[in-house]
């Protein structure tokens, strides 16, 4: 499944990478929202909440509908400024439609289409439907639902205030602590953009980001079939460190594509893609390669010696054999006259890694 982004015509200077003060605070709301997500941010989220005063940390709690199982997509500018002011500053201008529509996405876990047109602010079926996907997911996204809808100015400038005292509480410490990783993550990807190309530029985002090969297309491998274009206004890549493992990708109607990357650790290598951890999964949910891969796991062996142990015929050997090396979970050999199969222990461990990181990117 793919994220498409419709770059057709679109000039390499209207792909824009840039630190957004808004997407990282988001970010780390996200992780003091959902801390399962980020193990590597336990102690960090865990010395925030404890410090927190109980007027912010209730603030929240009431708002966290907005980052918690998926952001609001006004918080990731498409045009990102120097400082959190400037970018919260940029929100208010937004309109209150588009504001609500957006929140309410994230508050009642609607679909960006289905709460588009008509506006739930204007619309009484709308708004009762609105009311009603809140009212599901619990009484206090229930409760925010209504006075954004009752009264957006007053909610929009609560979420702002909450925002600012994050920057207070946490936010600017942290961004500091986190900001020559930014500019260094932006360096690299603007010098390749420059000097090798959007293709270049796009590997080194993610292993899950790519460009077509027609060259018209970002694709984005995602857990959703959806598609967007950029025409007219180009496509922003913002890149995080609070965010890893997620890749967040603004796609709705009306947006300007964003797409928010976790900035690598040193070290560990590229993202393993969906399909691949799929592959793996297959292959091993046949009983027979399983009993393969038992005996493969005390050593290598040729099919025969395979076919021996296990009472099979050799192109039945042959044919397991071949799904499991598809899937990267064996490497053969050859040794003389024979050919060896060995079982790819590091690739087998990291399944379970790779389908949690997979499915929340």
């Amino acid at each position: 499944m793919t994220l498409r982004i419709d770059i057709s015509g679109l000039p390499s200077e209207r792909l824009r990478f840039a630190a957004s003060p808004l997407a990282e605070l988001t970010a780390m709301l996200h992780v003091l929202a959902e801390p399962g997500h980020h193990p590597q941010f336990d102690d960090w989220a865990a010395d925030v909440w404890a410090a927190l005063p109980p007027e912010p940390a209730e603030r929240l709690r009431e708002a966290e509908f907005l980052w918690r199982s998926s952001q609001a997509d006004f918080l990731f500018p498409a045009r990102p400024r120097p400082t959190l002011a400037e970018e919260l500053d940029d929100v208010d201008r937004i309109d209150d439609e588009t504001y609500v529509t957006a929140a309410l996405v994230t508050t009642c876990g609607g679909g960006r289409t289905r709460l588009a047109a008509p506006s739930p602010l204007t619309d009484a079926t709308a708004r009762e439907r609105a009311l009603d996907l809140a009212q599901a997911r619990g009484a206090r996204q229930e409760a925010f639902a209504e006075r954004l809808l009752a009264d957006p100015a007053a909610v929009r400038a609560r979420v702002r205030h909450t925002l600012e005292q994050c920057a207070e509480a946490f936010f600017d410490a942290a961004w500091t602590g986190v900001a020559a990783r930014l500019a260094a993550d932006l360096r690299l990807k603007n010098d390749l953009l420059k000097r090798q190309g959007v293709g270049a530029a796009l590997a080194s985002v993610s292993g899950a980001v790519a460009l077509a090969p027609d060259g018209d297309c970002i694709v984005v491998d995602k857990l959703q079939d959806k598609a967007t274009a950029a025409h007219g206004t180009g496509v922003t890549f913002i890149p995080s460190v609070y965010g890893s493992p997620h890749l967040v990708v603004v796609h709705a109607p009306g947006w300007q594509p964003v797409v928010q990357y976790p900035v690598a650790e040193p070290g560990p290598a590229e993202p393993v893609s969906l399909e691949t951890v799929t592959l793996r999964l297959e292959a091993l949910a046949h009983p027979v390669r399983l009993r393969l891969l038992r005996t493969l796991a005390r050593g290598p062996h040729t099919t025969g010696e395979l076919a021996h142990a296990w009472e099979l015929s050799l192109p039945e050997v042959s044919r397991h054999l071949a799904v499991l090396r598809r899937a990267g979970l064996l490497t053969a050999r050859r040794h003389g006259r024979y050919v060896r199969h060995t079982l790819n222990v590091p690739e087998l461990t990291a399944l379970g890694s790779d389908l949690v990181a997979a499915v929340l990117r």
